[in-house]
C-alpha cells in the first residue's frame, strides 16, 4: 500500500506533469481562461490517462515491441473518442468551449510519456494509480491557473460575477502572455515551498538511512 500511495503522490507532486516535468503546455494554457474550461480538460485528460494506463498495462506482455506505438495511439485515440462523445452530448457548451483540444488529447505528451514509461512496464493497480495521480495533479494545476486568470481578467469565477462590475479587467490574464506569467508564478510557489520542505525531510544532517529508504522507493516508483 505504501508503494501505491508513493507512485500516486509522485503525479501530485515530485512529477506533476505541468509543475515539474512541463508537458503538454499548449493545451493547458490555451483552454485555461475560465475556471470549468481547466476542470473540464483536467477531468478528460484523467479519463483518458487512467483508461489507457490500465488497458496498456493489462495487454502489455502480449503488445509487440515493434508495434507498440501505434497500439497505443489507437488505444488513447479510442478513449479519446469516447470523452469527446459524451461532452458533446451532455456538456455542449463546455465542448464547444474547448474545441479542438479534446481531440488533440490523443497527440499529448503527458499521456503518451506515461504509457509508454510507466503503463507498459508496471501491473494495473500501479498503472491506476499513477493515473489518478498524474490526473489530479494535472487538473489541480488546470484550476489554479484559471481561477486565477478568469477572476482578474473577468472578475467572474465559475461564470458568475464575484468582483463588481465598475472594477476593471485586466485583460492581459485572458491572452496567452497572461496565461504563461500565472503559470511561471505557479513554478516559482512550486519551488519555494520544496526548497523550505527539503531541510525537513532530509533532516539536520542532511539525511539518514531512512532518507535513503526513501530515495530506494522513489526509484521503484519510476
Amino acid at each position: 500500500m505504501r508503494r501505491y500511495f508513493r507512485i500516486f503522490t509522485n503525479g501530485l507532486i515530485r512529477e506533476n506533469p505541468l509543475l515539474v516535468l512541463m508537458i503538454g503546455l499548449c493545451s493547458s494554457l490555451a483552454v485555461t481562461t475560465a475556471v470549468s474550461n481547466g476542470i473540464g480538460m483536467g477531468l478528460s485528460m484523467t479519463f483518458v490517462l487512467l483508461m489507457s494506463e490500465i488497458v496498456i498495462s493489462l495487454f502489455r506482455k502480449l503488445i509487440p515491441e515493434s508495434a507498440r506505438i501505434p497500439i497505443f495511439i489507437i488505444i488513447i485515440a479510442a478513449f479519446t473518442t469516447v470523452i469527446d462523445y459524451l461532452l458533446k452530448a451532455y456538456f455542449p457548451e463546455l465542448s464547444k468551449a474547448m474545441g479542438v483540444f479534446i481531440p488533440l488529447i490523443v497527440v499529448n505528451c503527458i499521456i503518451m510519456g506515461r504509457v509508454e514509461g510507466f503503463a507498459s512496464k508496471n501491473s494495473p493497480p500501479e498503472a491506476a494509480f499513477d493515473a489518478l495521480g498524474m490526473g489530479i495533479g494535472y487538473t489541480a494545476v488546470l484550476t489554479g491557473i484559471a481561477t486565477i486568470r478568469e477572476i482578474l481578467g473577468s472578475g467572474t469565477f465559475l461564470g458568475f460575477r464575484i468582483l463588481p462590475e465598475n472594477f476593471p479587467q485586466l485583460l492581459f490574464f485572458i491572452l496567452p502572455p497572461g496565461g504563461f506569467f500565472v503559470f511561471g508564478l505557479y513554478i516559482a510557489a512550486d519551488l519555494a515551498v520544496k526548497a523550505r520542505l527539503k531541510p525537513l525531510e532530509t533532516g539536520p544532517e542532511g539525511g539518514s538511512g531512512g532518507d535513503r529508504g526513501g530515495h530506494h522507493s522513489h526509484g521503484q516508483a519510476n
